[in-house]
């Protein structure tokens, strides 16, 4: 509402502004015209025969009027002469790009009066009253009273054609200012609305973040707990079989937070930059053989296999060892976590060459993504919605670990999927030409 309200007041003040300047303009214009009354008068005056009724003098009839006739604004001053004298007076007002149109008419004893001059279109321009602005007419009389005829009454009429551009013209740094300051607001409105939004979802991943650290550590240590209180009981400490059993739980559950833990200070590091890859010649067939084998027990117990589709001629990259391996872990990791439940686990992971590049695919029959997770699935702490269940663990960092590592390698990754289908990911890296024999 504040924003509205302070948009309908920059427009307010715009539309004030219009109606002040085309006031001032119009003022202008009627100057122009009291203007040209008083020097054309005082032209037409000057010709004019001085006053001899004193001296009895009276001119003959004839004379008087050819006399009259020839002291007439009319007479004295073309077209061209009139409409310089105009245009002077408008240039001393400061509208000199106005455009006009003018009539010189004399007063005649008749109803209309008589047109000794007008520009071509005068008439067309006194049809429109809207765009164009007619000023009081400029009465030219000259009576010195002198024995002999006046001359008749003359009038000036100007038109000025379009004078709100003129107006709008004035107005343009002040509208475009108004403009600017209004964007200036409107961004800023939406700068603070995308910051509201988007803290607000990192707070919503903050807190899915904790709730997911505090499951995935609850358990471990839970179990460690009950192992340890185990390791207490009298006929476990006799039983040598008994007690390597519970110091293996322990062990075990041991790792299992130790690599939660180097998960997130891995993503923290790369995110800071302070990662030194050791790249070195790595045969990329090699590490998925490696992973697929490690993974052989947890795919046989869904029923599932891999098919490996290694069909790369070089598979040479330059990689850092560790991290790469870890890359490859991670996605084959994902493949099982997110596959359906009672359907055989079908992961396809195949390579190939394109020009100087090694193109990877892990493509798996799991649950698929939607459109909105494709676009946020490598974010950090980011985990796919699979309701309240904790099947699923983690804390959101695979993936955001996986493009880290594949952007380190001056790599390529990207998603296709279909919710209920399944997922495809694609890999590219450039090979390592200085390892080929």
């Amino acid at each position: 509402m504040s924003l509205l309200g302070i948009i309908l007041l920059q427009v307010s003040w715009l539309k004030n502004n219009v109606i002040l300047r085309e006031d001032q303009v119009r003022q202008k214009i009627d100057n122009v015209s009291n203007i040209l009354r008083d020097e054309l008068t005082q032209y037409k005056m000057q010709f004019l025969p001085p006053a001899n009724d004193a001296l009895g003098i009276i001119p003959p009839l004839r004379m008087a009027n050819e006399l009259s006739k020839r002291n007439t604004i009319h007479a004295r001053l073309n077209q061209t002469e009139l409409n310089d004298r105009i245009q002077k007076a408008l240039n001393r007002v400061g509208l000199s790009d106005l455009k006009y149109e003018f009539a010189l008419l004399a007063k005649t004893p008749g109803p209309f009066d008589q047109v000794e001059k007008q520009s071509f279109n005068f008439e067309k321009a006194s049809q429109d009253t809207v765009s164009n602005y007619r000023p009081p007419m400029a009465a030219i009389i000259a009576n010195n009273g002198s024995s002999f005829e006046s001359p008749p009454d003359e009038f000036l009429y100007i038109i000025a054609l379009d004078y709100k551009k003129i107006v709008m013209k004035s107005l343009t740094g002040s509208i475009m200012l108004a403009i600017l300051f209004t964007l200036v607001i409107i961004a800023a409105f939406f700068v603070t609305v995308y910051t509201m939004l988007r803290q607000k979802k990192l707070g919503e991943i903050k807190n899915d973040f904790i709730n997911n650290m505090t499951h995935e550590f609850k358990t471990p240590i839970a179990t460690i707990s009950l192992a340890v209180d185990a390791l207490k009981n009298e006929k476990v400490l006799s039983d040598k079989t008994k007690m390597s059993y519970f110091s293996g739980i322990i062990k075990e559950e041991n790792q299992r937070m130790n690599k939660q833990v180097e998960a997130i200070l891995k993503a923290s590091q790369f995110e800071k930059q302070e990662v030194e890859l050791d790249k070195e010649p790595l045969h990329v067939h090699e590490v998925i053989q490696l992973i697929a084998d490690k993974f052989l027990l947890q795919l046989q117990e869904k029923s599932g296999k891999a098919e490996l589709n290694l069909h790369a001629s070089n598979d040479l990259i330059k990689a850092d060892d560790v991290h790469f391996t870890n890359l490859v872990n991670n996605l084959v990791d994902n493949a099982v976590k997110y596959s359906k439940d009672n359907v055989p686990i079908l992961l396809k992971i195949s390579s190939q060459n394109a020009p100087g590049k090694l193109v990877l695919r892990f493509e798996d029959n799991g649950i698929g993504m939607s459109k909105e997770t494709q676009k946020r699935v490598f974010e950090k702490f980011y985990r796919a919605h699979t309701g309240n269940l904790h099947n699923v663990k983690g804390f959101g960092l695979g993936l955001n670990y996986v493009k880290s590592v594949t952007q380190s390698h001056s790599g390529t990754i990207k998603v296709e999927s279909t919710l209920g289908k399944g997922s495809t990911f694609i890999l590219e890296f450039p090979l390592d030409m200085s390892g080929e024999e």
